[in-house]
């Protein structure tokens, strides 16, 4: 049995952040694999099959996006972002090529270390048992993370499986902005409600019959959201 609490693939290019992140990781029980560009970093995540990757956007060869999405064709492990890109828009994109969490350089060693703890426990929690969400014209699997609209496939990315799973462990309640937030995207995140909006926007066009006149996924003025299913 390993005497390591997780493996941690590493997927960054300079150097000196990789040798203080490797001895950082290490301190707390993680064992790292390090990667210097986009190509290595996709062979290690399939041949050593990490529980969780730290990805940089700003790679050498190809951009950080496209080794998020080739580990999302074959792996849910949780996945956060190490970037300087700094604007709303490379978090959303990051967010949406399957990336479970986004921290912006200069970065805290004590907020990254918090971020890896968060998201190995995401990744640890037991899935949403019982039958599937039916939201009209949708089926949503939570276990499964598999979603049909009138028989056809609809691509949720894992944030958006994460807030519907949320809504859902609390179906027919509301559930606060600030549980939400801390529970999908991490106690750092918790003043951030205009990720809400955006992805609440997204999963009623995805999922509701009239997105505009929504009957699942209900905004409580102020306070937060309420998912409703079909019986």
């Amino acid at each position: 049995m390993s005497d390591y609490l997780a493996t941690v693939l590493l997927v960054e290019d300079d150097t000196e952040i990789r040798r203080f992140l490797h001895a950082a990781l290490g301190v707390e029980g993680y064992k790292v694999v390090e990667s210097a560009n986009a190509r290595r970093g996709a062979i290690d995540a399939s041949s050593h099959k990490p529980d969780l990757a730290i990805v940089d956007l700003g790679l050498p060869d190809f951009d950080g996006l496209e080794v998020i999405k080739g580990i999302r064709e074959w792996s849910e492990m949780p996945i956060l972002v190490l970037s300087a890109r700094s604007r709303e828009h490379a978090k959303l994109e990051a967010f949406d090529a399957g990336a479970d969490d986004y921290v912006t350089k200069p970065f805290g060693i004590g907020e990254l270390l918090a971020r890896v703890r968060v998201a190995l426990r995401h990744r640890a929690r037991a899935p949403t048992g019982g039958s599937a969400l039916r939201l009209g014209p949708c089926v949503v699997d939570l276990e499964a993370r598999r979603t049909l609209r009138e028989g056809r496939e609809v691509h949720l990315t894992p944030i958006e499986y994460r807030l519907v799973g949320c809504l859902a462990r609390h179906l027919g309640m509301v559930v606060s902005h600030r549980e939400l937030l801390s529970e999908v995207w991490g106690p750092t995140h918790q003043a951030d409600t205009h990720y809400l909006r955006i992805y609440l926007k997204r999963l009623r066009d995805k999922l509701e019959a009239d997105p505009m006149r929504p009957r699942h996924f209900l905004t409580e003025t102020g306070v937060g959201y309420r998912l409703v299913a079909d019986e």
